[in-house]
C-alpha cells in the first residue's frame, strides 16, 4: 500500500479521490486550505491545512510520500470566465519544483476535456459554441500547466475528464489514449477517482493524457 498526498482534497474530485484510496487501503495526505473540514474520519488520513501556491507547505506535504493527486478547481463566476486564472500554471510549477527538490517522482494530474491538445475534440456545439464562451480562458491555464508537466521529467499521468457528474461510481468507463478516439462525453467524479487510484499501481499510462467518458 502507498502513502498518497492528494492536493485539492476537500472537494470534488479530490475528495472523491481520498475516500477511494482510503477504500483500497491506502494512507493519505490531504493537503486543502480547509483539510480539517474533510467530512471523513479514518485512522489512515491525515487532514493538512496549507495553500498549494505554498511552497514551503507543499514540500512538507511531500515528506515520505510515494506518489502525489493533484486535482485543483475554481468557481465559475463571471470574473473567471472573463478574466481567467493562473491557479492551475501556478500551482503546478510550485509542486513540479518541489517534487524534483524532494525527488517524488509519480504525479498524476487532474485536467480536463479541452486542455492541451484534446482541445477542439468535442464536437461543434463543445469547441464552438461553449468552449470559446465559457471555458477558453480558465483552459489557456490548463494548457500553460499541461505544458509544464509534461517538460518536468517526473512519472506524470495527465487525466482529462468529460463533463462530470456526481452519479455513484459504476467501474465501467472508457479510457481513450489516441486522439483519433477523443469526443465529448460524461463521467461521474467517482469514476474520474476509481481510475486515478488504480493509476498508483499501474504505470502503464505513464506520459500519457487520457480522456476519461462513461
Amino acid at each position: 500500500m502507498a502513502k498518497v498526498l492528494v492536493i485539492g482534497a476537500s472537494r470534488g474530485i479530490g475528495l472523491e479521490t481520498v475516500r477511494t484510496l482510503l477504500a483500497a487501503g491506502h494512507q493519505v495526505r490531504a493537503l486543502a486550505r480547509k483539510a480539517r473540514e474533510i467530512p471523513i474520519e479514518d485512522a489512515r488520513l491525515e487532514k493538512r491545512d496549507g495553500d498549494a501556491l505554498d511552497r514551503a507547505a507543499v514540500e512538507q506535504a511531500l515528506s515520505g510520500v510515494d506518489a502525489v493527486i493533484q486535482s485543483l478547481g475554481v468557481t465559475f463566476s463571471p470574473e473567471v470566465v472573463l478574466k481567467g486564472t493562473t491557479l492551475f500554471s501556478k500551482a503546478t510549477r510550485v509542486l513540479v519544483d518541489a517534487m524534483q527538490a524532494t525527488r517524488v517522482r509519480r504525479l498524476i494530474m487532474v485536467t480536463g476535456f479541452g486542455a492541451g491538445d484534446s482541445r477542439g475534440h468535442g464536437g461543434f456545439l463543445y469547441s464552438a459554441v461553449v468552449f470559446p464562451l465559457l471555458l477558453k480562458r480558465v483552459y489557456d491555464d490548463k494548457d500553460v500547466q499541461e505544458s509544464i508537466i509534461k517538460s518536468s521529467g517526473l512519472d506524470w499521468t495527465i487525466v482529462r475528464p468529460g463533463l462530470l457528474t456526481n452519479r455513484p461510481a459504476t467501474g465501467h468507463y472508457r479510457v481513450l489514449i489516441a486522439p483519433n478516439e477523443w469526443r465529448f462525453g460524461v463521467i461521474s467524479r467517482a469514476d474520474v477517482a476509481d481510475f486515478i487510484v488504480r493509476q498508483i499501481d499501474d504505470r502503464a499510462q505513464i506520459g500519457t493524457t487520457p480522456l476519461l467518458i462513461s
